[in-house]
């Protein structure tokens, strides 16, 4: 039996319905969520990144919403230590942890527990990679590393490794685990998952996704910044810039992209033989409570 403090955890694919649930099973056990999602950190990007709404958190405490300016720098790192915090504040008031969100790297950093090193970033050498495209720096990696286990296809982290490098930083990777997991996956068949993202692209534009990349684009928001945070800030920051000419183009193009991330991210979690899928055709509702249950009762 783990002595560890129980987090529940809530996660899945875009559109996947996770925050919904997540927010219903945080009502039902007197829970509060922590957000796992790496661009609603930000303040102001909220249709975008699908920010859940005052009226959609129903009363239930979220934590890690709105707690960097857009353009400032916001790691992992960043994210697993306020993640921490807020975590074993919830445990210390009595109530049970949620960690809710998609950013797979994000909930890895705290339920696997990864120990990082606590050298700052050093951004005009990532700057400086950021020039190159992935096949040419997992190329720079190999050289210096032959033997990695990296996926040559996972940017970040072959960065994050040339970062370590450069900085003469000898630290070894491994983890150190604080808490003992539930994963309820959330995610619906391919076909029903792709029409739940045309759906929802659509009530987000209609509610003016547009022009809040506009806004932030007049606030002084960069450019760069704007494209690094991919998706629907790099399309619609492409289609406003003129790089995009017709919104159908913009519109259909940001849509094979959110379908193709939702996969990549199915790709990431499937790797994880921990998780629970919940069956969303059936009563995921109850099929998570009995899971909860049962996690709660060891």
């Amino acid at each position: 039996m783990s002595t560890f403090p129980k987090l529940i955890v809530v996660l899945g694919t875009n559109a996947s319905g996770k925050s919904g649930l997540g927010v219903r099973l945080a009502e039902r056990y007197g829970g509060e969520i922590v957000s796992a999602d790496s661009r609603q950190v930000f303040r102001g990007l909220d249709l975008g990144s699908g920010k859940i709404t005052p009226e959609e958190m129903r009363g239930v405490p979220h934590h890690l919403i709105d707690v960097c300016e857009p353009g400032a720098f916001f790691s992992m790192h960043d994210f697993q230590r306020l993640a921490y915090a807020a975590i074993d504040g919830i445990i210390a008031r009595g109530r049970p942890p949620f960690l809710v969100g998609g950013t797979g790297l994000y909930v890895a950093s705290v339920t696997e527990g990864y120990v990082m090193s606590d050298n700052p970033p050093d951004l005009e050498y990532r700057d400086y990679l950021e020039t190159f495209e992935t096949p040419e720096l997992y190329r720079m990696l190999l050289q210096a590393v032959p033997d990695t286990d990296v996926e040559p296809k996972n940017r970040n982290r072959v960065m994050r490794l040339l970062e370590k490098l450069h900085a003469g930083d000898d630290h070894v990777p491994h983890s150190q685990p604080r808490y003992d997991c539930l994963k309820l996956g959330v995610t619906w068949d391919r076909e029903t998952l792709k029409r739940r993202i045309d759906e929802r692209l659509e009530r987000r534009l209609d509610a003016g996704m547009i022009e809040e990349v506009k806004g932030l684009m007049d606030a002084g928001v960069s450019l760069e910044f704007l494209m690094k945070l991919g998706l629907e800030y790099r399309f619609i920051a492409q289609y406003l810039t003129g790089e995009i000419p017709l919104k159908a183009d913009m519109v259909e193009q940001l849509g094979n992209a959110i379908k193709k991330f939702a996969k990549r991210q199915m790709t990431w979690f499937r790797r994880d033989g921990n998780i629970v899928w919940l069956d969303m055709t059936g009563d995921p509702f109850a099929q998570a409570c009995g899971e909860i249950d049962r996690f709660l009762s060891k």
